[in-house]
């Protein structure tokens, strides 16, 4: 992966930039700023999640840590052997991946965890990068349709060639494929959108991908 796929300086969204400087403001403990992938440096897997969340990585500084959705996406990867810990709580909590890396479309914290179309197309740039880092026979997995979006974005390809679906298989150039799953959010797993089984079904696909 490139070194220089993340600038956690950045500020070029002026919405979000002005956000994080109330959100230090309110919680000076908290992390506030561009929230760094985590995990292999050049990894099999490519997780793309859409945003920080405010208690979550925008708190802690790790992409799902300490918030709802990163329960069942940490779980579920301590399960298929991508990660040493089956729970997420802190940068110091000795977790680490295994061939494994997660990002978000969206480094920052949006408000109401909604970004703007301009803050995704901006952001785009650095998973551009990342995306173009990885290496031959990898998978991406994109949680949701932003971050499915952002990802063909980022290659240059055509959503109405390649639509979001959970399962969906998108054969990419480079022998890479693009999966998509529902977003593991609290409301997707409370209403039972997506459930412990189907997010499992996800990742047996993506290792007979990667296992071939």
């Amino acid at each position: 992966m490139h070194s220089d796929a993340f600038d956690p300086d950045c500020r070029r969204c002026p919405r979000l930039a002005r956000h994080l400087a109330q959100v230090r403001r309110d919680y000076p403990d908290y992390h506030a700023r561009p929230v760094a992938p985590f995990g292999a440096r050049d990894p099999a897997l490519l997780i793309v999640g859409l945003a920080p969340g405010m208690h979550g990585a925008n708190a802690t500084g790790r992409p799902f840590t300490g918030d709802y959705a990163g329960i069942l996406l940490y779980e579920t990867l301590y399960a298929f052997g991508y990660s040493n810990r089956a729970e997420s709580k802190a940068q110091d909590d000795g977790l680490k991946l295994k061939h494994c890396r997660i990002t978000n479309a969206v480094k920052c914290l949006p408000p109401e965890n909604k970004p703007t179309g301009e803050e995704v197309t901006t952001c785009n740039a650095f998973l551009t990068r990342e995306l173009a880092g990885l290496k031959r026979g990898s998978v991406v997995l994109a949680l949701g349709g932003i971050a499915h979006r952002a990802v063909l974005k980022g290659l240059g390809l055509k959503l109405g060639a390649h639509p979001f679906g959970h399962g969906n298989r998108h054969d990419l150039s480079g022998d890479r494929v693009l999966i998509d799953s529902y977003h593991c959010s609290r409301y997707n797993t409370q209403t039972r959108r997506l459930t412990e089984r189907m997010f499992q079904d996800v990742f047996r696909k993506i290792n007979n991908i990667i296992n071939r």
